[in-house]
Parts: C-alpha cells; sequence; structure tokens
C-alpha cells in the first residue's frame, strides 16, 4: 500500500523559513513518474504550487517562485519543499502529490495525480 506521509508544517512568522517532508513508503520513490506539493488554503481551491518529474525537472507557479524550492532525496524515498521568505497567504495545508505516469512539470493538474499525503498545516502571521 502506497502511502505518503508529510510534515514540517508550523506556524512562523513573516519573513521565515520551513521544510517540509514527504516520506513515501510502499512504492520506490524513483518509480514515480512525477511528484509535487500542492496547498489549500481556507476558502480556497487547491492549487500546485510545485512539481517535479524523473527527468528532474522542476516548476513553480508565480505566487512562490524564487522563495520556495522543491527537491528529493531517493535513498530515503523523501521529498521536500524548502520554503523561504514566508508570506501570511502562504498560510494554507500543504498536500504532496504522486504520479505513476510521467508528466510536464509546467502541467500542475491534480487529476494526474495517483497518491496524497494528508496534509501538513503551515501558517505565517505577519
Amino acid at each position: 500500500q502506497v502511502q505518503l506521509m508529510e510534515s514540517g508544517g508550523d506556524s512562523v512568522q513573516a519573513g521565515g523559513s520551513l521544510r517540509l517532508s514527504c516520506v513515501v513508503s510502499g512504492y520506490t520513490y524513483r518509480d514515480f513518474g512525477c511528484m509535487a506539493w500542492f496547498r489549500q488554503a481556507p476558502g480556497k481551491e487547491r492549487e500546485g504550487v510545485a512539481t517535479t518529474n524523473i527527468a528532474g525537472s522542476t516548476s513553480y507557479s508565480d505566487s512562490i517562485k524564487g522563495r520556495f524550492t522543491i527537491s528529493s532525496d531517493s535513498p530515503k524515498n523523501t521529498l521536500y519543499l524548502q520554503m523561504n521568505g514566508l508570506k501570511p497567504e502562504d498560510t494554507a495545508m500543504y498536500y504532496c502529490a504522486a504520479a505513476r505516469r510521467f508528466c510536464w512539470v509546467a502541467n500542475r493538474d491534480e487529476s494526474l495525480y495517483d497518491y496524497w499525503g494528508q496534509g501538513t498545516q503551515v501558517t505565517v502571521s505577519s
């Protein structure tokens, strides 16, 4: 059974940093075609913020570009999201997602993803 488990969410002041982790179990990380971080703020739709694929390409939404970095550690079966320069508008539940098939990283359509974590809360205060 494939499971994705996020951690690292916290409450921080604006300008602070956090690193989110997503540990994959029940599947080999390198066999996923694509992985991503999504977020959902209260009252808003879920949005894809960062994606990476098996080719090593990455893509970011305009709202976080230059502040967040997606990376992975294959031996640890872990996906990361380094978040710097956090803003109050970054407050949301953050989810990692994985797709069995290859994807083009610019496509952040959530329907592409087969597996989802339960989410980790990030709260940024001004």
